[in-house]
């Protein structure tokens, strides 16, 4: 095992905003754990950059909604690494759901990757990150602004922010920082 003094697990790590906070994680000094849920390709793309970056990486596929499979993300950083410093839970969707089509189906994809995922790496981070770590979930921006056809993907970030409110007043004198990020 590499000489390891900060590691960190990034879901959704495979492009987008994840893509982003995983290299830049990697270019402060941080071994990374890309999570991805099915783009193995763009997953290992992103280990490749980190790598010829002189940093260290490996991706795991996983369904953020998925315990078992979040276990064996967060199993997988620790075995790799020895140890888990920061957990970023970026992985989600936002398909534009209009209220009125009453699409069921729709929002239950949306609670199950934004709301359920971010509940069980909340958790398992929550167990898992060492003392002075730190524990980030994305939200959004777009709360405020109650855009037509968001509202199952406010309603998910809005109950994100509701679970990194808790989990920081849960995790109090535990020197682990728990926040919301809104780009």
């Amino acid at each position: 095992m590499p000489d390891i003094t900060q590691a960190a697990i990034v879901t959704g790590a495979s492009r987008g905003i994840g893509r982003a906070i995983a290299r830049r994680l990697a270019a402060d000094g941080f071994a990374v754990a890309v999570n991805y849920a099915g783009n193995q390709t763009m997953a290992d793309e992103v280990v490749a950059e980190i790598v010829a970056a002189g940093g260290t990486a490996i991706a795991v596929q996983g369904d953020v909604a998925s315990p078992e499979d979040m276990d064996k993300l967060f199993e997988a950083t620790r075995g790799a690494f020895g140890r888990i410093d920061v957990v970023v839970n970026s992985a989600g969707t936002m398909p534009y759901l209009k209220i009125a089509d009453g699409d069921l189906e729709g929002f239950d994809r949306v609670i199950r990757t934004n709301l359920r995922g971010a509940f069980i790496v909340l958790g398992l981070a929550a167990r898992h990150v060492e003392r002075g770590g730190r524990i980030i979930a994305l939200s959004t921006s777009v709360i405020a602004r109650a855009l037509p056809s968001y509202g199952p993907y406010i309603a998910s970030k809005s109950g994100v922010e509701g679970l990194v409110h808790v989990l920081a007043n849960e995790l109090r004198g535990q020197d682990i920082r728990v926040n919301a990020v809104a780009p």
